[in-house]
């Protein structure tokens, strides 16, 4: 292991969160999510603090992106959510990210057409004037430079985003939350599509972005989530089933219902058919 590894893993997210004076946190209880009379999300509680890398897991339909897409504001919802003791729930999206709460989605949203350091620079500029942004900028911005060297993106900061692998346009918008001092951040399923070395790369960048942040992963990817979570919660129906750590939840038998019965029963049908059609010929 070399000493930065070594470094990164002692900052690296804490089962639990670094929990202490000044950390930010993210409240959620109640939170609620009625389309027509359909409850996406029932009654949802979640605790988030600083520092713990939490991923939100669950079948198909159990409402992973739904709940994230009330945080920020996107979906109408009732109850509560609030960051370090202020209501988010009710403000509007832009709101919501001014204060701090990023997300990313399935699809990447960056300019291909822009290079990787006109796409930071864009991000940075979010709260700044229209003839600001317009001007020419002697430099980079520390922000910025900060932002590339975490992200693993310094050697391409000229190149087209357009270009850029599939992972490496995933972690150019995470560069983007972070340039605009985003400490809450909801990445929807960042690893899907990646290779196994950019889905490493990705656990690896999350640990490094979660040591000072509050960090929320939607994920299938099941081994991925062994291997980078510190906590876990589970969404079945749109409710939580169970919350903790990998090995609890793995032992949970509720949350072994919900994945592994399926999996029985489609099992149990496949044999079933196999033996018909033995019996058959």
């Amino acid at each position: 292991m070399t000493e930065a590894e070594a470094v990164s893993q002692e900052r690296g997210p804490k089962a639990g969160g670094n929990v202490g004076m000044g950390t930010q946190y993210l409240e959620v209880r109640g939170l609620t999510v009625d389309f027509d009379g359909f409850k996406a999300v029932s009654d949802v509680d979640l605790t988030l603090f600083q520092g713990d890398l939490r991923f939100l897991i669950g079948p198909n339909g159990a409402g992973k992106t739904t709940v994230i897409d009330a945080i920020t504001g996107l979906v109408t919802a009732t109850g509560s959510v609030s960051k370090s003791g202020e209501e988010l729930l009710g403000k509007k999206v832009h709101q919501i990210a001014r204060r701090g709460v990023g997300r990313t989605f399935q699809t990447a949203s960056v300019f291909e057409q822009l290079t990787v350091l006109q796409n930071l620079d864009i991000a940075a500029g979010a709260g700044r004037s229209p003839w600001t942004l317009l001007r020419r900028r002697h430099g980079v911005l520390p922000v910025i430079e900060q932002a590339l060297d975490t992200i693993g993106l310094s050697a391409l900061a000229e190149k087209p985003a357009g270009v850029l692998a599939h992972g490496q346009k995933q972690w150019l918008e995470i560069g983007m939350l972070l340039v605009q001092n985003a400490d809450v951040l909801l990445l929807d399923e960042p690893v899907a599509g990646m290779s196994h070395e950019e889905r490493e790369e990705t656990g690896n960048l999350l640990r490094r972005i979660g040591a000072e942040r509050t960090v929320v992963v939607v994920e299938h990817d099941m081994d991925f989530m062994r291997a980078f979570a510190t906590s876990v919660t589970v969404l079945a129906r749109g409710q939580v089933i169970a919350e903790g750590s990998v090995a609890e939840v793995q032992a949970n038998p509720k949350v072994q219902e919900v994945y592994l019965g399926t999996a029985a029963a489609g099992a149990e049908t496949a044999a079933g058919q196999t033996s018909e059609q033995t019996e058959v010929s």
